[in-house]
């Protein structure tokens, strides 16, 4: 397996495809990457030459990936919990924060139901 920002990719895959097992390179910016440092995107990785990692790596060092990123988007949600607005406390509580209902469906953020122990179920 080839590493690249401390992530090792998989060899028997694209190039294109496996850049984007590293945190915060998508597909375009895989594509991208590959243009930039002259490789073609859908050699495999098991066929790169040194030379061709080196140059991806270099063009991989321009964006924010990884702990970097990480770390700015935990700093965001942070600075959104600090300030008390709408969507920090939504953070804050665990529930969804891009304006989706809760009545219903929001299992995912919300997590599992925590059920009250005896709580008397209203009889018709």
């Amino acid at each position: 397996m080839a590493r690249i920002l401390g992530v090792d990719i998989p060899n028997d895959k694209q190039v294109q495809y496996s850049l984007t097992y590293i945190y915060g390179v998508g597909l375009k910016t895989a594509q991208k990457a590959c243009a930039d440092a002259g490789v073609e995107p859908t050699i495999r990785v098991k066929n790169l030459t040194e030379e061709q990692l080196t140059a991806i790596r270099n063009e991989l060092t321009k964006v924010k990936t990884e702990g970097e990123l990480r770390r700015e988007v935990a700093l965001n949600i942070k600075r959104l919990q600090e300030i008390g607005c709408y969507r920090g406390i939504r953070h804050r509580r665990g529930l969804p924060c891009r304006g989706q209902g809760t009545k219903n469906n929001a299992r995912t953020c919300k997590g599992p139901r925590k059920t009250i122990a005896n709580k008397k179920v209203a009889s018709k």
